[in-house]
C-alpha cells in the first residue's frame, strides 16, 4: 500500500481487504468511492455498520437471526411447524423464502461439517436440531436437508441422517437441482423451486 496516503485512508483500505471477496484493488476502489461520497452517505454508512449488531440476537428454536426471542417464521402460526428444513447459513434462509414455495421453518446450522478446517458437529447447532426434534412429534415430522451439495454439504446430510434415524421422522434431501459445488444464495429462484419440489427420501 503507498504509504504517502493518509493513515485514516490506509486503515479503511486494510479494513476493507478483510472482507470475503474484497481484494486490494477494489479494497482501494472502495475507499475512494467514499472519500468523494458526500458527507451524509458516508455517514449513513458509518450508523449502519455501527448500529448492525444492536438488538439481534439468534432466534431460541431455529438459529436464524431475529430481533426477539423467538423470529417471525418460527412464531408465524399458518407456517408448517412439522416440516422444518435445514440450512447451512442465514442467506440460505432468505434464498429459500424468495422462492414462496416452501411454507414450514427452518433450522440455521451456522456451516457445515469440515474436519480440515476443524469444524465438527460440536461447531454446528446439530445437537439444537437433536433437541428440537426428540421434543416434537416426530411421527409427523419431515427434516428437509438443505445442505449445498458441495462435500461438506453432503457430509452433514449424511451425518444428519444417522443422527435422526432413532426418531420416527422423516428425512428427505432436495433434489440434485442445484449445481455441485453451488451455494444455495447464489441460485435462482426456479432452480431453487424445483429442488424443493423434487426432494427425495434421504437414507
Amino acid at each position: 500500500m503507498s504509504s504517502f496516503l493518509p493513515k485514516s485512508i490506509q486503515t479503511l483500505i486494510e479494513e476493507f481487504s478483510k472482507l470475503p471477496g474484497i481484494g486490494p484493488k477494489s479494497a482501494q476502489r472502495l475507499a475512494m468511492h467514499l472519500l468523494h461520497s458526500p458527507e451524509s452517505r458516508v455517514q449513513g454508512l458509518a450508523g449502519a455498520v455501527g448500529d448492525l449488531k444492536k438488538g439481534l440476537q439468534f432466534c431460541n428454536v431455529c438459529w436464524n437471526i431475529s430481533e426477539e426471542s423467538v423470529c417471525m417464521i418460527c412464531a408465524n402460526n399458518t407456517r408448517n411447524q412439522a416440516q422444518i428444513c435445514v440450512v447451512e447459513e442465514i442467506l440460505d434462509v432468505v434464498a429459500l423464502e424468495r422462492t414462496s414455495e416452501y411454507k414450514g421453518v427452518y433450522h440455521v446450522l451456522h456451516g457445515a461439517l469440515s474436519p480440515v478446517d476443524g469444524v465438527g458437529p460440536e461447531q454446528l447447532k446439530i445437537q439444537a436440531l437433536i433437541d428440537r426434534v426428540q421434543l416434537a412429534n416426530t411421527e409427523m415430522m419431515e427434516v428437509i436437508l438443505a445442505t449445498n451439495p458441495g462435500l461438506e454439504g453432503e457430509t452433514t446430510a449424511m451425518y444428519l441422517t444417522r443422527a435422526l434415524k432413532p426418531f420416527s421422522v422423516k428425512v428427505t434431501r432436495i433434489a440434485r437441482g442445484l449445481p455441485v459445488g453451488g451455494d444455495l444464495d447464489y441460485a435462482d429462484e426456479m432452480t431453487l423451486t424445483k429442488a424443493l419440489q423434487g426432494r427425495m427420501e434421504y437414507r
